[in-house]
């Protein structure tokens, strides 16, 4: 009997295999085996309307409990996998899984979408309480609690997940602060005019941004956090400390198989890992450009897991086909709703569309004169039509594109061509470079 696929994570991107497996025919075993008690559950929430109140953890629920059985998904939760050994005599990719409780899950397909873990900010004082990260619902749990009680809130780190978190509390009346190491917010994400509006967007708000400014430790009293001292000796009062810095992808299992792994575990277009046979999806991974194929980025969000998914439930079954999506992003902080659609590494020039001072504004990048990307602030529209341009293979004119009374759909080129000249596109390595990590 086939022992099934085990799918190492309980991510959106594990949930994604198995949903994707069983679209697909798969009539095997599954099960799906994660470390959190909660079966698979919306995460960009947690930043979000979950802090706000406006949201619970059954409402982020992905499914219902009756679906897990009625689709023949044995759904495991509290449980970490800490070894897998692989089977001499059986099938390639099959073997044993152990848990650290001692329970034994064998396959005959293995995935794995075991995700990233928050980046820890290694400074003196970082274990006093209050002091929080936000990765996992209980991390949210905490922090909302800890949000109703709070009267000084830091944010270290300028990213998306900092700034929700920042203008969360900003809405609850707290005193926040955010402290970003570097010269701008966002610097991974967005282009400098993008960075400059929301460091003005946040300050309207009330909320104290300084940039160029390193934590190198935390004061505290009786156990619990009660500032943050600043490189520059700058003390700021806090009774909160959300720590936002980034995320380090979980290569632990991985490279106890023996897989390729750098900032990630190293897969190609297929999802399939140096071992062919064992497929990874998710924000564990890296991987080629999603558009041209070439270098390899590491892409942290929910399009990305979902759309990468889908693909190594593909291969699992042996169908590979050509993969080229086009990843998107968004961080709605507040009233500011940005959307990304793109990579914009590697743009020579952008073209602003719209007054930032309006705070309805998009910024679209080329690369000579060809379309890469776009940030939108509250421009629902623009990031649409260059989502789909960029999936046409089409671009718009970098001449028209500024115009705001002109429709972006309206100049949107035939796919495959460049200035609707009927010249074909073509993959140019110059226009794409390697490590590009985005997070939402």
């Amino acid at each position: 009997m086939s022992k099934g696929t085990l799918i190492v994570g309980g991510s959106q991107a594990g949930l994604q295999v198995a949903v994707s497996l069983r679209q697909l025919g798969d009539t095997s075993p599954i099960v799906l085996v994660g470390e959190e008690e909660h079966p698979p559950y919306q995460r960009p929430p947690l930043s979000k309307e979950f802090l706000a109140g406006e949201a619970e953890l059954d409402s982020l629920a992905f499914r219902t409990p009756d679906f897990y059985a009625e689709s023949g998904i044995d759904l495991v939760c509290g449980e970490r996998v800490c070894e897998v050994s692989r089977s001499p005599s059986g099938p390639p990719g099959s073997g044993v899984a152990t848990t650290t409780s001692g329970r034994e899950l064998p396959f005959d397909r293995l995935a794995l979408t075991v995700g990233a873990g928050a980046r820890r900010l290694p400074v003196p004082g970082a274990d006093l309480g209050g002091i929080c990260y936000l990765r996992a619902y209980n991390d949210a749990a905490d922090l909302r609690t800890r949000l109703a009680t709070a009267t000084n809130v830091v944010v270290v780190g300028g990213g998306f997940i900092g700034l929700e978190v920042a203008s969360a509390a900003r809405a609850l009346g707290r005193s926040v602060t955010v402290v970003e190491a570097a010269e701008r917010l966002m610097a991974r994400s967005v282009g400098p005019v993008v960075s400059e509006f929301y460091r003005q967007a946040h300050a309207r708000r009330g909320v104290d941004v300084r940039l160029s400014s390193a934590v190198s430790g935390f004061r505290g009293e009786r156990g619990r956090v009660t500032g943050v001292e600043l490189s520059d000796g700058t003390s700021l009062p806090a009774d909160l400390v959300l720590i936002g810095v980034g995320v380090l992808p979980r290569t632990e299992l991985p490279e106890q198989l023996g897989l390729v792994c750098d900032q990630g575990i190293v897969v190609d277009a297929h999802a399939r890992t140096s071992d062919p046979s064992i497929v990874a999806a998710g924000d564990c991974t890296v991987q080629p450009h999603p558009i041209t194929g070439e270098g390899r980025v590491r892409i942290e969000s929910v399009q990305n897991a979902v759309a990468q998914a889908k693909v190594a439930a593909a291969t699992l079954l042996g169908r590979l086909g050509n993969v080229i999506s086009v990843p998107w992003f968004w961080s709605y902080q507040g009233d500011l709703r940005l959307q990304i659609a793109g990579l914009a590494t590697g743009h020579d020039s952008q073209v602003v569309r719209g007054d930032p001072d309006d705070e309805q504004f998009s910024v679209l990048y080329y690369r000579d004169d060809r379309l890469l990307a776009i940030d939108a602030v509250n421009r629902p529209a623009d990031y649409m039509a260059v989502r789909k341009a960029l999936g046409q293979r089409a671009t718009i004119p970098p001449d028209l594109a500024g115009d705001p009374a002109l429709p972006l759909k309206s100049l949107v080129n035939a796919a495959g061509t460049v200035n609707g000249i009927g010249e074909p596109l073509v993959r140019d390595k110059r226009f794409w470079s390697n490590g590009h990590t985005i997070a939402t």
